[in-house]
């Protein structure tokens, strides 16, 4: 029933608008601009659209309609004119495969790179037999991205797998950039995957950083590719505030740095994936715990999927990027790190909603 349902809704919503765009910086573009028919969590500035998921309530429906963050994708699929390129760990979600699929038969050049652990989802079967490309990584090490570069100038990325369960069941974050140089980052790490099927070793972005509307964005990704180099730096520059939402956070360098920064009079909060500490990733819980710092336990019963990390509401770090080992050294993940104080109240939002939420 769910499958069906899901088709059915997907073949309505993919009668999508093609309008003009304009990146901040750039010339006019052929492209996206918004989603006015998408119900919004966030309002939709210049360059970016923040779509958080909604588990209070998706997550009680046994058959909710396409909504929220997976209707948001599926209507930008549906826009791609030129080029599709895909790179998720897990794709289950009917809508999103039928949209390829759509986008595909109308001449779209769709390509997809994926974990391949989940290569026999039904909606990845459907879509290499409608005759897209899809490429496994062919190792242990996860595939771990959460991105789609739609035309050359979109980027879909956040911490969203295209799956029932993050779309409706598990807090996450989906975010829409227009940018050019951002896609071409992004596009860079697809070809370092598909093409040369090089999964070893992140791509250098060709434009590691960039300003958009007066906001520096830093793009980084692994493995090996710096990562947690960096966000020690942000780290160690908070002033006033840190706030975390963490799937996975295990690396104690990152603890023993926030912990060194609550002892300098910075305000530490926390929540942490309630599953992972109780299966024993639970070092830096314990090490909050013990040092007074305020750390809670996400109070969904599915996951809490985010990986973000606010600083001085000022920056935001997030992305497919959990707070591991695995992730910097092992993993193909990436991560975005903005400074943005427009951006960052949006995330601080929803830490208090999860916050609220959580169990001390």
């Amino acid at each position: 029933m769910r499958n069906k349902r899901h088709l059915l809704l997907s073949a309505v919503w993919l009668l999508g608008l093609m309008v003009s765009a304009c990146e901040p910086g750039a010339g006019s573009l052929a492209g996206p601009v918004g989603e006015q028919s998408v119900p919004l969590t966030t309002p939709t500035v210049d360059w970016y659209t923040v779509y958080f998921t909604d588990p209070q309530t998706t997550s009680t429906q046994e058959d909710p309609p396409l909504s929220g963050p997976a209707l948001a994708l599926v209507e930008a699929l549906g826009r791609a004119q030129r080029t599709l390129d895909v790179a998720v760990y897990e794709l289950d979600l009917d809508a999103v495969g039928s949209a390829l699929i759509a986008a595909h038969q109308r001449g779209v050049q769709v390509r997809v790179v994926t974990d391949t652990d989940y290569l026999t989802e039904a909606a990845l079967v459907e879509a290499m037999a409608a005759g897209i490309p899809v490429v496994g990584d062919a190792r242990e090490p996860f595939m771990h991205h959460k991105f789609a570069v739609i035309d050359g100038s979109e980027v879909w990325t956040g911490s969203m797998n295209y799956t029932f369960n993050d779309a409706y069941r598990n807090n996450n974050v989906l975010i829409h950039i227009r940018s050019v140089r951002l896609a071409e980052n992004y596009a860079a790490e697809f070809e370092q995957l598909f093409t040369r099927q090089a999964f070893e070793q992140a791509g250098r972005p060709p434009n590691p950083t960039l300003t958009l509307s007066g906001a520096l964005v830093e793009n980084a990704f692994s493995p090996d590719g710096g990562v947690a180099d960096r966000i020690l730096d942000v780290l160690r520059t908070a002033r006033s505030s840190v706030h975390v939402m963490a799937f996975a956070f295990t690396r104690t360098d990152f603890g023993d740095v926030l912990l060194e920064r609550s002892q300098a009079g910075v305000t530490i909060q926390a929540v942490f994936e309630r599953r992972q500490v109780a299966s024993g990733s639970d070092a830096v819980y314990n090490l909050f715990s013990a040092a007074g710092i305020p750390a809670r336990l996400d109070g969904n019963p599915y996951n809490l999927h985010t990986k973000a990390i606010i600083v001085d509401e000022s920056i935001v770090v997030f992305g497919s990027f959990n707070f591991s080992r695995n992730a910097e050294e092992r993993n193909n993940e990436n991560v975005l790190i903005v400074h943005d104080a427009e951006l960052a109240a949006l995330f601080e939002a929803e830490f208090a909603r999860v916050w609220a939420q959580a169990a001390p």
